[in-house]
């Protein structure tokens, strides 16, 4: 590996003051021991208790929304919104091919089927401007509803994905689901903290979803949340992920099939410390921004990606964005021989065994990015 590699390496082992540099870690400090510890005193570590409603009420102020249900993890979060809007078995779900697996895997658990848009290099998001091409092209309206032409199956709902963070064009996508009468579900999963002009995302679906897993910008270990304005759409959310249990003193009585979704009182205590932290969080992420900027300004072939226009993003996952010209894959063995911990993009969904048969447009782009973008990097870190 040529020299201005070896020193981008050096550099951010300096950064982090580690020989091993974790891609993303958690960050906690005394504010999650006391709160966590305080649930252990109260006995409420399962699904019931304050901290629960304490953690959505202030999700949902954070983000702008009325109504926050947190639940297990944010796959779990994409299965419900896409249920309670409607999905139904044989119904496809517009989705960008470059996302993580949960986006289609939650469409599938519906027995729907995932249908694959390619994306832009300004967003890292769905393509609105070839969106609408494509559907022009394959659709038809049926008494108010799209269909395609092609499977003769019911379009239903667009499911964005905010990629790394950085929103994708919702303004775009919410004109495109006005045309065709799509409904917008948000996969904010990885956007908590992003803003598109001044709103934050998860905030323009009419249902979305976040991830507090692990590596996220704030976590709760695992978890996730529901997102909606809507209170119908939020009590029957909330009565699906408590096992369509119906409000009784003792006895036991569910009025339809239900899952057992709802985020633990222990997790929501640790996510409620992490939100009291998240203005810091976005402040240090911004910065380690500035320092990757000019770290790679001093590599060849390489630019970093950064927020798209009319967006604020969280910088979740900084992303090196390569030149044809290089290898991925000897840079990706390069880092992390050497204790910087790399990961590539996701494998675009339509190259994966139980979705290549599904429906998709030309995908030049998420098959050009699939083999030019590194994850670098990324816990929020004091810079000096």
């Amino acid at each position: 590996m040529n020299k201005e590699w070896i020193e981008f390496k050096d550099r951010i082992k300096s950064l982090y003051g580690k020989e091993v540099v974790p891609l993303h870690e958690p960050t906690f400090n005394e504010k999650e021991i006391e709160y966590v510890t305080d649930c252990i005193k109260t006995g409420w570590v399962s699904s019931v208790g304050s901290y629960v409603t304490q953690f959505e009420e202030s999700l949902a102020k954070f983000v702008g929304v009325n109504y926050a249900i947190a639940v297990v993890n944010g796959t779990a979060a994409l299965h419900i919104a896409l249920k309670i809007v409607g999905v139904e078995a044989n119904d496809e779900v517009l989705m960008p091919s470059l996302t993580f697996i949960a986006t289609a895997n939650a469409v599938s658990y519906l027995n729907a089927v995932p249908h694959f848009i390619d994306v832009n290099e300004e967003t890292l998001g769905i393509d609105p401007l070839r969106l609408e091409n494509y559907l022009e092209a394959i659709t038809e309206f049926r008494n108010g509803e799209i269909f395609n032409k092609e499977t003769n199956r019911r379009i239903k709902a667009i499911l964005p994905m905010h990629t790394f963070g950085h929103p994708c064009e919702l303004e775009e996508i919410m004109r495109i689901c006005e045309k065709f009468n799509l409904t917008l579900v948000e996969d904010a999963a990885e956007s908590l903290g992003s803003y598109y002009k001044g709103k934050h995302t998860g905030s323009y679906g009419k249902v979305s979803a976040i991830s507090f897993n692990g590596n996220k910008i704030v976590t709760t270990g695992g978890g996730g949340a529901i997102l909606t304005n809507d209170l119908e759409l939020a009590s029957y959310a909330k009565h699906l992920t408590t096992t369509s249990k119906v409000p009784h003193k003792w006895e036991y009585i569910h009025d339809e099939i239900g899952y057992n979704y709802r985020m633990p009182n222990i997790n929501a205590a640790l996510g409620c410390a992490q939100l009291d932290k998240m203005s810091n969080f976005i402040y240090q992420k911004r910065q380690l921004t500035n320092v990757y900027t000019n770290l790679v300004n001093n590599l060849s072939n390489v630019r970093l990606f950064t927020e798209p226009s009319n967006s604020k993003s969280n910088y979740w996952l900084q992303t090196l964005v390569l030149d044809e010209a290089l290898n991925r894959d000897e840079i990706l063995t390069f880092l992390n021989h050497n204790g910087i911990i790399s990961r590539p993009i996701w494998k675009p969904m339509h190259m994966l065994e139980m979705y290549k048969e599904c429906p998709r447009m030309e995908l030049i782009i998420t098959e050009s990015l699939n083999m030019r973008i590194i994850n670098i990097p990324s816990t929020p870190v004091e810079v000096k």
